[in-house]
């Protein structure tokens, strides 16, 4: 079973702030590096990586795509989500023009940080057609409650693709299937939305994010999407929050086995090629 790891964050902190990381004890210190990342997975099947931005201050969001892009074709680097302010008018076609040079291969706007109103606007739903219309991907960030605002995006965006990141962020660790579920079920719908397997053993209650806690999540996310609008990600070093990056691969493996093999090579690859358009 080999990888195309579509959420792997850096931490450079001596380069870009991560205001977000200072309340977490995993994540509040040192630097989580291209070459740590290597490390961690030489030997377990990832055979590329597309780098996801790593929510930093948003002063320096345009400076981290920019770092990355010099690395964009490097190792095992496919190309990057940058971060993007949709929201704003001001700058947003320059930046997608110099997103042309820096790899770029989809966008993300981080929306559980931000107010419900902001993916509502029609400023923001204009922008980020323009990036349907560059044929890139948007992934979208949202909390389980605010699935209903995600279906809302996806319906005013109907013509490319969106990808719902850490499979909706369910409250594992709290049992809260069944309002999850049916938010899963509705925005599964809709045929140009796809769904991104990742960051859910960080949801789960501390130690307990085995494959028997975490199979009824995964399962109706199969069911409801299928194997081809999967993705996998790592959210790495974000997963340290939870079972760590070689225990969730090892993980996937077995949440996957009854999959016919090209049913699990397509979540945990090819569909990352079709979805952000990599060769």
């Amino acid at each position: 079973m080999n990888f195309i790891d579509t959420h792997q964050h850096v931490i450079y902190r001596d380069d870009f702030g991560y205001a977000w990381t200072k309340d977490i004890p995993e994540l509040s210190a040192g630097n989580f590096t291209f070459e740590d990342y290597d490390a961690l997975t030489d030997g377990a099947g990832v055979v590329g990586t597309i780098f996801m931005e790593t929510g930093v201050d948003d002063a320096d969001h345009q400076a981290e795509a920019r770092f990355v892009g010099q690395r964009v074709g490097t190792n095992n680097l496919l190309g990057q989500i940058a971060s993007c302010r949709p929201e704003e008018e001001a700058g947003f076609d320059d930046w997608l023009e110099e997103g042309r040079n820096l790899g770029v291969v989809g966008y993300r706007r981080i929306l559980h940080v931000v107010s419900d109103e902001v993916s509502q606007s029609e400023t923001f739903r204009k922008n980020l057609r323009k990036i349907g219309r560059d044929s890139l991907p948007f992934d979208m960030c949202f909390l389980a409650r605010q699935l209903p605002i995600a279906q809302a995006l996806a319906r005013a965006c109907d013509d490319q693709i969106l990808v719902l990141d850490h499979c909706g962020v369910p409250d594992i660790a709290a049992s809260a299937f069944e309002s999850w579920a049916e938010g899963i079920s509705k925005i599964s719908e809709m045929d140009h939305v796809v769904v991104k397997l990742s960051g859910i053993t960080a949801y789960c209650a501390p130690g307990d994010y085995g494959v028997d806690v975490l199979r009824p999540w995964v399962d109706h996310i199969l069911g409801a999407f299928g194997p081809s609008r999967i993705v996998w990600g790592s959210d790495w070093p974000v997963v340290n929050t939870g079972s760590g990056l070689p225990v969730w691969i090892e993980t996937t493996r077995q949440l996957l086995a009854h999959l016919s093999p090209d049913e699990t090579s397509a979540i945990t690859e090819k569909n990352a090629l079709r979805v952000y358009g990599l060769q």
